[in-house]
């Protein structure tokens, strides 16, 4: 009994020996393959992980490239300021600190109260704030002679985003605003709250491009943001700098902008609200491109009240809205030889039809009449004498012997109704209308009516100033139709379609072009008026852009009373003629007339370009 015992106290005691040591086998085995997994298999990923614990990354942020007109000229740079930057950590008492430095540089409320509200997150990270920015000589000056006075305090340089040529240049250039985290293209290189701790370059901190060229090449224009790698303590307190890799400044834009050419516009416009748009004919680039009203660039770019901020949001002229790529105006009669072409090609009449111009075209179905500008009868006259005198009979008549759809098919075919610009923000499209739009927009059926107005570039029918001017530049390449663009590294690199015109030949071209030039050259030409003005030849055409349809001369010398209710003055033009280099489109709006107050305008930017 005693032996049985003692065998199964044997056999009881082995097994739990054996279940000891197998479980102090199997927790050598964890402790051993977790020690191999940390120290071998993931050393490289905690290494990393108990680095970036114990350091943090900042961005450094780069400088804007420049941007330059195509001469090499600045448009837009960074003009170097000052700032009175702190070290919060070795300022024991913030009032006192502030009142011994009003003694040497103004301080204004705001100022103050946005420094204190900061003050004690900035002094327990130890991070440097700015008490003041964009200090004057005077202040520098006088901090610099007490600075022995003041070791937690440094006079830091600091750059603003400032254009040359602060408001003509307004709406084609743009300006930079505070940037948005989300919108830091870079920001998977840094922890998310690095931003806020970014090493500024720039007054304002980080900035990206609101509006313009500055938005539209942004990525390229911001550069690379550079690396400042700090040692920190257990509570994210900045100890002492590790490492520096500096950024890479933003690329210079090389723009096809030309600034002489920007000045005689802005200067030639005046105070008048409108348009001028001028592109190279071979290229596509827009040599200049000036909208009024206008507005500070500098002043949106680097602080502006909210006072003047609201009175610009509120001004009922609308200086934000670009006219040039936004505005939609009847093209009135600049679209005649676009009409006539559209007849031409398909065989509805050739240079020698002549129709009769007794001073209005009666629509056969309705009678309805529609009136030439001022009544004037012109008898029987061929499209040559039609697109000189401007006669809006031949024109109504060409129209109503069309269809809807083919004659928008033509007008599309040159630009109208889609953007025209590769590079510039906003363009609107304009609008080539059809029975459906009408309908679906109107809920009205299409007229003939319609159509025969839409032969004289009013009605439904709008279009842009670029369009224009992109309309113009076809014209003026018998067909080649370039895309418009601003940056002059895209030249060369977009390619141009000819324009599909099956039944309108070389000559025909010739004659259009002949029939352009005497629109200036002839004594019935409406832009005779600039004829003498200048030694080299231009085609061109006018147009009267309507606001109000009215049926008599009388009835809009009433209304013309309200300079708001006047008609548009509008030209479009090419030169030199024989061998054209630029095209330019110009609408005064409430200007009336489109040869004696657009022509001008138009003829002083061309002799300006031409003078070489």
């Amino acid at each position: 009994m005693d032996f049985h015992e003692r065998q199964l106290e044997r056999q009881s005691f082995t097994q739990r020996s054996l279940l000891v040591a197998s479980l102090l086998l199997i927790f050598i085995v964890v402790i051993l393959f977790r020690t191999f997994s940390l120290q071998i298999s993931n050393f490289t990923e905690f290494d990393k992980a108990s680095l970036n614990n114990r350091t943090y990354s900042v961005p450094v942020q780069p400088l804007r490239g420049k941007i330059l007109d195509r001469n090499g000229e600045v448009i837009s740079e960074n003009i170097a300021t000052f700032d009175l930057v702190t070290t919060p950590r070795d300022i024991k008492d913030v009032d006192a600190f502030i009142e011994k430095i009003e003694k040497i540089i103004d301080l204004d409320k705001d100022e103050i109260d946005l420094y204190i509200k900061n003050f004690n997150s900035k002094a327990f990270f130890n991070r440097e704030l700015v008490l003041k920015k964009n200090l004057s000589e005077i202040e520098i000056a006088r901090f610099e002679v007490r600075g022995f006075e003041h070791k937690e305090a440094f006079v830091g340089k600091r750059f603003r985003r400032v254009s040359r040529y602060d408001e003509i240049f307004s709406h084609v250039l743009g300006y930079t605003g505070g940037a948005r985290e989300n919108n830091l293209d870079e920001q998977n290189r840094f922890r998310s709250n690095s931003w806020r701790d970014a090493v500024f370059s720039y007054a304002n901190g980080l900035i990206e491009g609101k509006a313009g060229l500055e938005k539209t090449y942004n990525q390229s224009l911001t550069g690379t943001f550079g690396i400042k790698q700090f040692e920190v303590d257990a509570r994210g307190r900045l100890v002492k700098e590790l490492s520096y890799t500096p950024p890479i400044n933003g690329e210079n834009i090389l723009t096809t902008l030309d600034i002489d050419a920007q000045k005689v516009a802005a200067n030639q416009l005046g105070k008048r609200k409108g348009s001028i748009v001028v592109v190279d004919v071979e290229t596509g680039g827009i040599v200049a491109i000036y909208s009024y009203p206008t507005f500070s660039v500098n002043k949106m770019a680097n602080g502006i009240s909210q006072l003047d901020y609201e009175d610009l949001i509120n001004d009922p002229d609308k200086p934000f809205f670009d006219r040039s790529v936004a505005g939609r105006y009847p093209p009135a009669s600049t679209i005649k030889p676009l009409v006539g072409i559209h007849a031409l090609n398909r065989g509805q009449i050739s240079w020698t039809t002549k129709i009769d111009d007794p001073g209005f075209f009666e629509l056969p179905e309705d009678g309805r009449i529609f009136r030439s500008w001022g009544e004037i009868a012109h008898g029987l006259i061929n499209l040559n004498q039609a697109l000189i005198r401007s006669s809006n009979t031949y024109f109504f008549n060409l129209a109503y012997n069309s269809g809807i759809n083919e004659l928008a098919d033509d007008f599309e075919k040159f630009g109208f109704g889609s953007t025209v610009c590769v590079d510039c923000i906003l363009e609107d499209g304009g609008l080539v209308p059809r029975p459906q739009w009408k309908m679906n927009n109107l809920n009205f059926g299409w007229f003939k009516g319609d159509t025969v107005n839409i032969g004289v570039g009013q009605g439904y029918i709008s279009a842009t100033p670029i369009q224009l001017a992109h309309y113009t530049a076809a014209l003026a390449n018998k067909g080649t139709k370039k895309p418009l663009f601003l940056n002059n590294s895209l030249s060369g690199k977009i390619p141009s379609s000819e324009i599909e015109l099956e039944n309108f030949n070389q000559r025909d071209w010739r004659l259009l072009h002949k029939a352009m030039e005497s629109v200036v050259e002839s004594d019935y030409g409406t832009a005779r008026r600039i004829r003498d003005q200048k030694d080299f030849l231009i085609a061109a055409k006018t147009g009267t852009g309507e606001i109000i349809s009215l049926d008599s001369r009388e009835e809009y010398e009433r209304i013309r009373e309200d300079q708001g209710l006047r008609d548009h003055a509008i030209i479009v033009a090419f030169a030199p003629a024989e061998k054209p280099k630029y095209a330019v489109s110009v609408i005064i709006e409430n200007g009336e007339s489109g040869g004696s107050v657009a022509g001008p305008v138009a003829l002083s930017i061309l002799k300006e370009l031409l003078k070489e």
